[in-house]
């Protein structure tokens, strides 16, 4: 693929204390586009100045929601490398999420070799603080002028970069967490799998709910049941109980996430049981009552381990292991950070360096 460069010739400051990066809130100097059209294919690939979007009033993604989106993060080692973590998987991702959406699949080396390139035109704007990063957000969204609900014929895939401080300034806090009945967030046969922009809009409200009561995420249930566990709002989920790690399986609602399968993997690397099963709500309280519950945590990108110190169901709060950060979750915290900042032996083959 043909990729054309062009500096801005306006540089931002950038952030001089690193210890008040805030996620989402800062964003480098260039961004990554490539086109497609209909006959054409993917095309006109250009790493051109950060800057908004001209979009005409009836463009479809503002009217029928035809995008998907993705999160990875770059780092700075210090052996003085730049390393991505597992970017092979989010643009396999991007694929899957695309065969849903009706979007056109991209090469996915060629489109993830473009991205590592504008994380290198970018890299002076990676943090070098412990536990701060490079957060690398890839989206594509339909570009057609029409109203009516059909497939778009053109689409942009773009990438913007934002230097993003420690998710955990004071160390592994477990969070409270509002296990919901109420509302749903997906079903088989919908998008859950896919990493769409309508699957967070439906969450919502259930997390405005959560947080009015004192809990920080919600744990969404079944769709049908309202009975096994799903995942956390952007999280996957894992319950330790009698020394297995459970996990809910992939269902076709429940987003494949790509910690979750570096966290199995290296459970097994450890010699550590992990089960993917079906997991329901009263199981999960069952082994509370009779103090099999050990840990509970969840896996994703922003916070990699997040452990939970309490769940909340229909009034019954659940304390777990006293509040505090279990040891496996420690563990796993410990061993992807670790590899992810190039501390820790990739004997995975999970990271690609930025050259």
């Amino acid at each position: 693929m043909d990729l054309t460069i062009t500096k801005t010739t306006s540089p931002k400051a950038k952030p001089e204390d690193e210890s008040k990066l805030v996620f989402g809130r800062t964003f480098t100097d260039h961004m990554l586009i490539i086109d497609y059209t209909e006959g054409i294919g993917w095309h006109d690939a250009r790493i051109v100045p950060y800057g908004p979007l001209e979009m005409d009033p009836a463009t479809t993604v503002l009217h029928y929601g035809q995008a998907i989106f993705e999160g990875l993060k770059a780092y700075n080692c210090p052996d003085g490398k730049v390393r991505m973590f597992r970017p092979d998987a989010n643009m396999h991702r991007i694929n899957v999420s695309n065969e849903r959406l009706c979007i056109p699949p991209i090469d996915e080396e060629e489109f993830m070799k473009a991205m590592m390139k504008l994380v290198d035109v970018e890299r002076d704007w990676i943090p070098k603080a412990p536990g701060t990063s490079l957060y690398v957000r890839p989206f594509i969204f339909s570009t057609d002028v029409f109203l009516g609900v059909h497939p778009s014929a053109t689409y942009k895939f773009m990438v913007i970069l934002s230097p993003v401080g420690s998710y955990y300034k004071e160390g592994l806090d477990p969070v409270k967490i509002y296990v919901e009945d109420e509302y749903v967030r997906a079903v088989r046969g919908g998008m859950g799998f896919a990493k769409t922009l309508g699957n967070y809009a439906a969450s919502l409200k259930a997390q405005e709910v959560a947080e009015e009561k004192g809990y920080s995420q919600v744990l969404w249930l079944d769709g049908v049941e309202r009975k096994y566990v799903e995942e956390v709002g952007t999280m996957n989920v894992c319950f330790k109980i009698a020394g297995e790690v459970i996990t809910p399986a992939l269902n076709g609602s429940i987003l494949s996430g790509i910690t979750r399968d570096s966290v199995i993997k290296v459970l097994k690397s450890k010699g550590i049981p992990v089960t993917e099963r079906r997991i329901s709500i009263d199981e999960v309280i069952e082994a509370y009552d009779n103090g099999t519950l050990e840990e509970v945590f969840g896996t994703g990108t922003a916070a990699v381990i997040s452990p939970v110190g309490e769940l909340c169901h229909k009034g019954k709060k659940m304390i777990i292991n006293n509040g505090e950060i279990g040891e496996v979750s420690q563990m796993l915290y410990d061993t992807i950070t670790g590899i992810q900042s190039g501390v820790v032996e990739d004997t995975f083959g999970w990271t690609r360096v930025v050259e």
